[in-house]
């Protein structure tokens, strides 16, 4: 049975950053606590526990003084509640994100609406929410966007950093036939991570090639369920957070296996999973 990594998976350079970032802080504070998990993937989590790293939902249940903003970003509201507690900021905010955050807030002070293609309930797409003040709403269709009372006159488009290309092209096309001639003004930002869109690349060229495809990373994670609904259209896929998760069942027949990671899968777990797969 071969088995073949994609070219791009794993760990992004946010994710890595903000693991350093933390690594430092405790070496420097002690015990660091993050709002939120610093990525959506178990295993980050649970490494970083091990390290003296807890997340904690909101800065009024933060116990010490310091406090760690995760790779997702947060709110301007959240900053402000944080800093008039006193509380020092460690900021692993990842870069791409903070360029959506700089693209969102640009364009709600020039006085566009802003439209982000993204899941509501995300802590990114909150964390962007919160940067274009009450001019701002998020939706993953253009149907959630039919109960406007009126169509803005100036619009920004804009995206959660990991959602795919092919389906915020889909979306804004889909928006610019919807307000068609009722928008005076229209500005549409590619805020989508490259380094994600690389990934996401790679692994649809190694789905394509393969009998089936193991995507390992958080159920929770974003980028990591697209890497599914990528791979998924083109050949058997099954998305596990852990080599334990594996089923040799799955493999009866196959002969080529492709393997993917989300972006913030520890390097740990993928050399797991290759030494699960090659023990089969």
């Amino acid at each position: 049975m071969k088995i073949e990594k994609a070219e791009r998976l794993g760990l992004c350079f946010g994710v890595r950053r903000a693991i350093t970032l933390l690594k430092e802080a405790v070496r420097e504070h002690g015990e660091i606590e993050t709002l939120g998990p610093v990525a959506h993937n178990r295993l980050l989590v649970e490494t970083l526990a091990g390290l003296g790293v807890s997340p904690i939902e909101s800065p009024e249940r933060a116990r010490g003084r310091t406090l760690a903003i995760t790779t997702h970003g947060t709110t301007p509201g959240v900053l402000a509640e944080i800093a008039a507690r006193g509380i020092q900021v460690i900021d692993t905010t990842c870069p791409i994100v903070r360029r959506a955050q700089k693209a969102a807030s640009e364009l709600a002070e020039a006085g566009f609406t802003v439209v982000i293609f993204g899941q509501a309930d995300h802590s990114e797409v909150k964390g962007l929410l919160g940067h274009t003040g009450e001019r701002g709403t998020a939706a993953l269709s253009v149907e959630q966007l039919h109960d406007w009372e009126r169509i803005p006159s100036r619009l920004g488009i804009l995206s959660q950093t990991t959602q795919t290309r092919s389906a915020f092209m889909a979306f804004a096309s889909q928006l610019v036939s919807m307000v068609g001639p009722k928008t005076r003004e229209m500005r549409i930002v590619n805020t989508l991570c490259q380094v994600t869109q690389a990934q996401q690349d790679a692994a649809m060229r190694l789905a394509g090639r393969t009998q089936i495809m193991i995507v390992i990373g958080g159920r929770y994670s974003a980028n990591a369920g697209h890497l599914v609904e990528i791979c998924a259209p083109l050949v058997e896929t099954h998305l596990v957070e852990s080599a334990d998760e594996i089923d040799a069942s799955w493999f009866s027949g196959k002969e080529h296996v492709g393997v993917t990671a989300g972006a913030s899968t520890p390097d740990e777990a993928v050399d797991a999973l290759m030494a699960r797969l090659e023990s089969l």
